[in-house]
């Protein structure tokens, strides 16, 4: 409706590769954006920033105040024990279910994960079906937003993928024909602002987006894609399993605490199939995604050139 106004959402993980583009783009939409974050930052306009963290109750109670909707978007993707996963994803998604419920910010926009549905291969995986089991019973209108691989500029694990590219191959899982979906960063975050809005077709319910391609990409031709992308034909390489370990080693040797490639990473990056359920696709009224993949591995590719990441 014209003139109608526009929320003011609290965002976690607004400082992040994902929450940085919801930010980006929620304000542009007009939304005023209330966002957690750990460092001091510039002022910007319909920005309110927060200081505060997931295990800071009263940082948490502070960001909600005043919000209609909160975003949960932080969470813990790499950790080197179980503990980590458990403080982040599911001590964390508490004390943001319990800010938003002493709070005026009755709906509650969890950003989950596909590795949700398979909490049997990963830590990961189990402490993100933990967090949605938390928001599922909160009592609060929530949504939850499972995605997939999500990419996009400012990605730091697609890069490695594009680095290897510029080499002639990417590894890949032992399996080069399983499947995943994907999405661009800009895509998901426009999907979390269309669900904003309360809709008796998105309260307590668990939705799978992507990027619209019927059946997803084998493993070979994602990477073949972002081969294209930079103007390089590649070679995707199966790695079997053991020698996916020995790179755990490796790259913790190397990268230490930044780490990528870590045991438990492993666990789920060789399950061979991780395309969406297309039975759980948003309705195509509220949102449908616009990027099409291999332009949007272009432009990101043509990110990380200006950026000096390549």
């Amino acid at each position: 409706m014209a003139g109608a106004r526009k929320q003011t959402i609290a965002i976690t993980g607004a400082t992040g590769f994902v929450g940085g583009h919801l930010l980006n783009i929620a304000v542009k939409q007009g939304f005023t954006v209330r966002a957690l974050t750990r460092k001091k930052q510039d002022d910007r306009p319909r920005v309110i920033w927060v200081p505060g963290a997931l295990d800071d109750l009263g940082s948490l109670k502070k960001l909600c105040d005043g919000a209609d909707t909160v975003i949960h978007i932080a969470g813990v993707v790499n950790a080197p024990t179980r503990d980590g996963f458990e403080k982040g994803n599911v001590q964390g998604t508490l004390n943001m279910v319990e800010a938003a419920k002493q709070s005026d910010a009755s709906r509650f926009i969890h950003v989950s994960s596909l590795a949700a549905n398979r909490p049997d291969l990963s830590i990961y995986g189990d402490t993100k079906a933990k967090a949605e089991k938390i928001v599922s019973a909160s009592g609060l209108d929530w949504t939850i937003i499972r995605p997939p691989w999500v990419f996009g500029p400012g990605d730091t694990d697609t890069l490695d993928m594009f680095k290897s590219a510029r080499l002639g191959f990417i590894p890949l899982p032992p399996d080069a024909n399983g499947k995943l979906s994907a999405i661009h960063v800009d895509d998901l975050a426009k999907a979390l602002l269309a669900i904003v809005p309360a809709h008796d077709d998105l309260t307590a319910q668990i939705f799978e987006v992507d990027d619209g391609k019927d059946g997803g990409w084998t493993q070979s031709s994602f990477a073949k894609a972002i081969g294209w992308a930079i103007g390089k034909r590649i070679t995707p390489v199966a790695t079997p399993k053991p020698l996916l370990h020995l790179g755990v080693k490796i790259d913790r040797l190397f990268r230490r605490g930044n780490a990528k490639l870590t045991a438990d990473r492993v666990s789920y990056f060789c399950h061979d199939d991780w395309t969406i359920d297309p039975a759980k696709r948003l309705p195509s009224q509220i949102w449908k995604p616009e990027v099409q993949t291999r332009q949007g591995l272009k432009g990101t590719a043509d990110w990380y050139r200006r950026n000096d990441w390549l």
